[in-house]
């Protein structure tokens, strides 16, 4: 039993199914080469992270296959229904990554108020006598502490960064369609403590957030989350973050509102158009960037990578 993890998979994960009598392969096939290589090679998992794509032409010209695994949340680069409907097993680690995402999340929320992503680019360019402009130029940062954070979408990675956020003394405020009601448990100085968390409208979260975290898949319609109109009714100088999908936000609207001063500051960890995100945007000196790294972690690389063989483990076994 073969299982290409073509973006690749933990020591763990390898341990784990291995020790089950898999072989695990994390050679990286190049796309184009993806049918003829899972039928050669009569590979019966794939696992991928965000750079490979599992669509139509691969799950009907691979008759071998039998589960394909994303290790992270979000499935969009994988034809779920499709599979599942020609009888495939489709797996994902949706716990795995959420405490990385939220750290990261929170790291770029102190870089934008601080502007310390925008201060490392030019302090190592300074020449002598311009630390002085710097630091003015930088004068006007903010603190989190007192601040209103609207979430967008609250599963695990949102009431992730709803923890650290309520930690650092911010006021959290969520939309989530299908959640009316919620409190959340914090766990401070070996006490556990439940915190409500209060669910507002789409327009009332705009309208009232001095930051915004977005922690939503891409629409089924493809569609932007937050385009111009979005942007409108947000205070004037809100910072927002984006590690969910690039397409959430209307990039091009995003760029208007930076320059209006609506958006004062934007943080980004994903791009339309991955892995060649647009120049005008990544150039921007109000964007703090990462390279989608959102579950860039040891800890939720491990996570991931048990999860996922757990549960190839566990689909063998039935």
């Amino acid at each position: 039993m073969k299982v290409l993890a073509n973006d690749g998979i933990s020591k763990s994960g390898i341990s784990i199914l291995e020790n089950a009598g898999f072989t695990v392969i994390t050679n990286k096939v190049n796309q184009e080469d993806l049918i003829n290589y899972i039928n050669s090679e009569k590979i019966e998992v794939i696992l991928v992270r965000s750079a490979t794509q599992v669509r139509e032409d691969i799950i009907s010209s691979c008759p071998s296959l039998k589960i394909i695994g994303r290790g992270g949340v979000g499935m969009d680069n994988i034809d779920v229904e499709f599979a599942r409907q020609n009888g495939l097993e489709v797996i994902n680690t949706p716990a795995a990554s959420s405490q990385s995402v939220a750290e990261l999340v929170m790291g770029h929320l102190f870089s934008i108020s601080r502007s310390i992503y925008d201060s490392n680019r030019n302090m190592p360019k300074a020449e002598s006598g311009e630390f002085k402009s710097l630091k003015k130029k930088y004068a006007k940062g903010a603190e989190l502490r007192g601040k209103t954070i609207g979430i967008i979408g609250f599963g695990r990675i949102g009431q992730f960064t709803a923890k650290y956020a309520l930690g650092n003394g911010m006021k959290v405020i969520a939309f989530n369609p299908f959640i009316e009601k919620i409190s959340i448990s914090i766990e401070i100085a070996n006490q556990n403590i439940e915190v409500p968390i209060t669910m507002c409208s789409m327009d009332n979260l705009l309208s009232e957030s001095d930051y915004i975290s977005l922690h939503v898949p891409m629409p089924k319609d493809g569609n932007a989350l937050l385009s111009t109109n979005e942007f409108n009714k947000m205070k004037n100088g809100v910072r927002i973050v984006n590690a969910a999908r690039g397409g959430v936000i209307d990039e091009d609207a995003l760029i208007e509102a930076l320059k209006s001063g609506k958006v004062s500051d934007a943080a980004l960890d994903v791009f339309v158009g991955e892995p060649n995100p647009r120049t005008d945007l990544i150039s921007n000196e109000k964007i703090a960037l990462t390279p989608h790294i959102g579950a860039a972690t040891s800890e939720a690389q491990d996570r991931i990578g048990t999860e996922l063989g757990n549960k190839i483990i566990s689909f063998y076994k039935n």
